[in-house]
């Protein structure tokens, strides 16, 4: 295996930073978590790697040029005192049109001002109309 240049492991950095959620794509080793398993980068070392926390416990790391990751499109939301953080804004976001459907007064506006700032592509959505 060739090791990757140190502009490709800096370039890896900076669209991989610590706290990415990823989803595991494709890992050669009987000791992969399933294909599917999301997890979290702590990190990535001088040869590219994702040094991975895994939801499953696992900590085997994404080899860079031979395993496949994909990075999930991430966002928090934050209703009332409640903060989640969601691994698909998709989800995030037809969950809170389906909230919007289902409520009426203060609480349907709530549920709007997140959606809207959802579909607008904020990556932190709140239900203060001020943010």
């Amino acid at each position: 295996m060739r090791f990757p240049s140190k502009e490709i492991v800096e370039r890896v950095r900076r669209e991989y930073p610590a706290g990415t959620r990823v989803e595991l794509i494709k890992m050669d080793d009987a000791q992969a978590p399933p294909v599917g398993t999301k997890g979290t980068v702590m990190g990535v070392d001088d040869t590219g790697s994702l040094l991975m926390r895994w939801d499953n416990g696992s900590s085997l790391n994404v080899v860079y040029g031979e395993d496949i990751a994909k990075k999930l499109d991430t966002v928090t939301t934050i209703c009332g005192r409640e903060k989640k953080v969601w691994d698909s804004r998709k989800e995030a976001a037809d969950f809170f049109l389906e909230a919007i459907a289902g409520s009426e007064g203060a609480e349907c506006e709530r549920y709007t001002t997140i959606y809207t700032k959802l579909v607008s592509g904020l990556e932190v959505c709140s239900d203060d109309a001020d943010d």
